[in-house]
């Protein structure tokens, strides 16, 4: 709680000293975050606000505060929120408000001759991510947790020019991982603890970096901005 908290951080503060990455590397390029706020409509849209008012009323119905349950409706609603195709798979075909935002961007970026890592702690919704660039014939390297031979999907970005995407599962390339080719960075669903996504942020943000890293938070509006308050709380 609030107290407990308050008495362990009085009682470790003398205690503690802690270097930020820009105080121990001054020779880093800068980095620049940007939120890209899209707009959940149409059938989306009904999708959301229906989940939520079913989990609203049944939660309502049976007196549920807290727990599992909870959890499971919340990740429901961030799937939805991402896209259909996470709740139904019948409906992977099917674009979404952050399909819609950035795919445009990702052919920009590429014609212009930059590399980008998009992240997601959806497989699926990296998969469906796959399959849209698959129709439009952009090469890309791709990892999670699954993927045995990180050492080539991390070469084939890195050093191959015809490969300028990473696809990455937010917990298997939160660590270990040297990704200094990319240029900018996309972050397609909010994740809970901050820490994490900055992890991922750093595998371009690190030594042996020439040029400004880029980062775009895509976030749905009217859905998961909770999320972004509760990172904002974390510290």
């Amino acid at each position: 709680d609030d107290e407990s908290r308050g008495i362990l951080v009085r009682a470790v503060r003398p205690f503690l000293l802690r270097r930020t990455k820009d105080e121990v590397l001054d020779d880093l390029p800068p980095k620049t975050e940007q939120v890209l706020e899209c707009e959940l409509d149409g059938q989306q849209r009904a999708d959301y606000d229906g989940l939520r008012a079913h989990f609203r009323t049944r939660f309502s119905q049976a007196g549920t505060r807290g727990g599992v349950e909870v959890l499971q409706a919340l990740l429901r609603l961030r799937q939805t929120a991402c896209h259909p195709g996470l709740i139904d798979e019948a409906r992977a075909k099917e674009t979404s408000a952050k399909l819609e935002v950035i795919l445009p961007l990702i052919e920009e970026l590429i014609e212009a001759g930059h590399k980008a890592l998009i992240f997601s702690q959806f497989t699926g919704l990296l998969g469906i991510v796959r399959k849209n660039l698959d129709q439009r014939g952009i090469r890309y390297a791709y990892l999670d947790g699954s993927t045995r031979k990180r050492e080539n999907e991390v070469n084939a970005f890195q050093n191959d020019p015809e490969v300028p995407l990473f696809l990455v599962s937010l917990k298997a390339g939160g660590t270990g991982l040297n990704l200094t080719a990319a240029d900018y960075v996309f972050l397609l669903d909010p994740w809970w603890n901050p820490a994490v996504e900055a992890q991922a942020i750093d595998r371009a943000h690190r030594i042996g970096r020439e040029h400004p890293v880029h980062v775009y938070r895509i976030i749905a509006k009217r859905s998961e901005e909770h999320t972004s308050e509760l990172q904002s709380r974390q510290y």
